[in-house]
């Protein structure tokens, strides 16, 4: 008899036990599903055969699952921004050229070329480059016209640095211009017969220079083809016998110039006599220089 108040003793402390945990604590968060889950799981042990121990009741899993996803790193990568080196520019100062005796700027470096300038004393002008030799400089022209030329370093003075200055190619060297090498030329008239009582006759000739230089020499030759009486005279200087009065002299005929010239001396009346006459005339005394001769027949 005391067995079975035992049996009903603890029968009622566990279902007192389980009525206990059965009533929720409503003031207190996830409680319901806590008293669920716990019914759940006491459920099973109400039915439990005696001896069996609750140990070995199946846990419930809950009914929500969370996973925690770390956040990626974010690293903020700055951003550059670049600033320009400034960019500096050499440039060099242009050489300048003086002179100290004034010399002519040509159209290139040599005499050969035509003149287009010059470089006088107390100038100065730019200097832009140089010929192989290194002896003519290309400047600005300082004169109006081309813009540039080339100037002789004989008499030059040069600021800085004139052999860092580019060597320029010449222009072609002009073709020469020939010019004709001047010759005397005269024109040559008879005028007449003349005598002097007592020294003979003779005959006067027209001269007239019709060309760019000077005579300064003569030789006359007359020849009487009648009496073939030949008269030559060499003379420096030109000389007119007016009769037995007068005698005028010229040391030199220009060019443009006339004179009357007389020729050497006869003996004899020249008056129906056929002449020829001769005339050579030259640039220099002595019958020297340039020489042209020039022929005419004359009767007194």
């Amino acid at each position: 008899m005391r067995h079975t108040h035992r049996t009903y003793f603890s029968f009622a402390v566990i279902i007192a036990a389980s009525l206990a945990c059965a009533v929720p604590d409503l003031a207190t968060p996830g409680a319901v599903d806590t008293a669920v889950a716990q019914t759940i799981s006491a459920g099973p042990t109400q039915n439990v055969p005696q001896g069996t121990s609750s140990a070995t009741l199946e846990s419930i899993p809950p009914l929500y699952t969370f996973t925690f996803t770390p956040m990626p790193t974010i690293t903020l990568i700055p951003t550059l921004t670049s600033t320009p080196i400034p960019t500096f520019t050499f440039t060099p100062s242009v050489p300048l050229i003086s002179v100290s005796l004034a010399t002519n700027c040509r159209s290139g470096p040599g005499k050969a070329y035509d003149i287009e300038g010059a470089l006088l004393v107390g100038e100065f002008a730019e200097v832009y480059g140089r010929d192989p030799t290194s002896k003519y400089w290309y400047i600005r022209n300082p004169d109006p016209g081309v813009e540039f030329c080339w100037v002789w370093g004989e008499y030059a003075t040069i600021s800085g640095s004139p052999l860092l200055l580019p060597v320029l190619t010449p222009p072609p060297t002009p073709t020469p211009t020939m010019t004709p090498t001047p010759s005397p030329s005269f024109d040559l008239k008879f005028d007449n017969a003349d005598k002097c009582k007592g020294k003979g006759w003779w005959v006067d000739v027209l001269v007239k220079n019709t060309g760019t230089l000077s005579f300064k020499s003569m030789t006359f030759r007359v020849l009487d083809t009648v009496t073939e009486v030949e008269k030559i005279a060499h003379r420096d200087g030109f000389a007119n016998k007016d009769g037995c009065l007068k005698v005028s002299t010229k040391d030199t005929i220009t060019p443009g110039d006339s004179f009357i010239i007389s020729s050497p001396l006869f003996g004899y009346n020249l008056n129906g006599h056929n002449l020829r006459i001769f005339l050579k005339l030259c640039t220099e005394v002595g019958q020297s220089g340039g020489c042209i001769t020039k022929r005419i027949n004359a009767k007194p």
